[in-house]
């Protein structure tokens, strides 16, 4: 640990972590600004305790313009009761909340993308301290992490929980059977490009049972992937015996992202032209995509193919696209019990 992560945090919240009961509160972050010289950041949050049990640390808005995971959480936030509950739900539905208040991926404060850049700094940016508070004071306090997310402006995904390979085998097959108790439409086994920063990194080295998500995209949140993350949330509250009651379970295709091949990425900026839908079967070497180039008529079209058999787990979103943006990312199949295939469709 090193000098910076000593400083005491600047954030202070205004709820009992320890005490039984409901509580509704923030946490409260000094920043001076133009508006307000004195002022200070009220990020919402609430804490529900019963007795000793196991704590779930739930998390959306980590990029805020991702919006499954803030609906879903305002809600359990307004409607979890303690007598409901075995030990300690904490709910955090607006991590990055300046970005969440803009609806921008990143803070509108400092730029910060907030699953980039943990551990934070308790003496940095508005989003490194934001990031260093959850680090030092939030995870330690949970067994269960989920973050909940979609794919913003820009993405848009089949509904999936996700997982990932980690050096411990055991945390890694809890880790799973979580994701796995989620329950969403699609489970994958995710491949990160770049997992430095990152809040799952975070959790998943202080050994915690982390479960992420990608629930949908465009920039906005619809009623059935609303439901997934409601559905979600409670199913992963029951595998953690904090809540009562009987998983709501569902079909769900298991899929694996094994290498870089899964990510098909624009050599070239330009207009995008889909040639297979979200959730369509592929095989490798077929045409994904095709990109114009706009700056004139009559030039040619770079043709994008698969670099795997599978499935379009995620695409861009909308129409235009630059040098570098990810098209496609296609999710190998998994054979196991219960898990269903996916047709093949165009």
């Amino acid at each position: 640990m090193n000098a910076v992560s000593l400083r005491p945090s600047p954030i202070a919240a205004s709820v009992d972590f320890d005490r039984d009961g409901v509580q509704h509160g923030h946490l409260k972050l000094p920043y001076s600004r133009d508006d307000s010289a004195w002022g200070a950041l009220m990020i919402p949050l609430t804490v529900v305790k019963r007795g000793s049990g196991p704590t779930a640390l739930l998390t959306g808005g980590n990029h805020g313009d991702e919006y499954e995971g803030p609906i879903a959480l305002f809600d359990l936030a307004r409607t979890l009761r303690a007598e409901d509950i075995a030990g300690r739900v904490v709910i955090l539905p607006a991590m990055n909340y300046p970005a969440f208040r803009v609806g921008t991926r990143t803070s509108p404060i400092d730029k910060g993308n907030m699953n980039r850049i943990f551990p934070g700094r308790a003496d940095g940016t508005v989003t490194e301290k934001i990031a260093d508070y959850i680090e030092r004071h939030l995870l330690p306090l949970a067994d269960l992490v989920l973050d909940i997310h979609s794919g913003g402006k820009t993405l848009e995904f089949v509904p999936f929980a996700a997982a990932h390979l980690l050096a411990d085998e055991a945390q890694q097959a809890r880790c799973v059977a979580a994701m796995a108790a989620f329950n969403a439409p699609y489970s994958v086994m995710l491949l990160e490009l770049d997992a430095v920063g990152m809040y799952d990194t975070a959790a998943e080295a202080m050994g915690k049972v982390f479960v992420s998500t990608e629930l949908g995209g465009g920039g906005t949140a619809r009623p059935e992937t609303i439901a997934v993350a409601t559905r979600g949330i409670r199913n992963l509250l029951i595998h953690a015996g904090i809540v009562d009651g009987t998983p709501e379970r569902r079909p769900s295709i298991r899929l694996d992202m094994p290498d870089g091949a899964c990510y098909v990425t624009a050599t070239q900026g330009g207009l995008i032209e889909f040639h297979v839908a979200l959730g369509a079967a592929v095989r490798r070497g077929e045409p994904v995509a095709r990109v114009y180039d706009v700056e004139g008529t009559g030039r040619a079209v770079a043709e994008y193919h698969a670099g795997r058999d599978g499935v379009v787990a995620g695409r861009h979103f909308p129409g235009l696209v630059q040098t570098g943006d990810t098209i496609a990312v296609i999710g190998v199949p998994i054979a196991d019990r219960g898990i269903v295939r996916p047709s093949r469709r165009r």
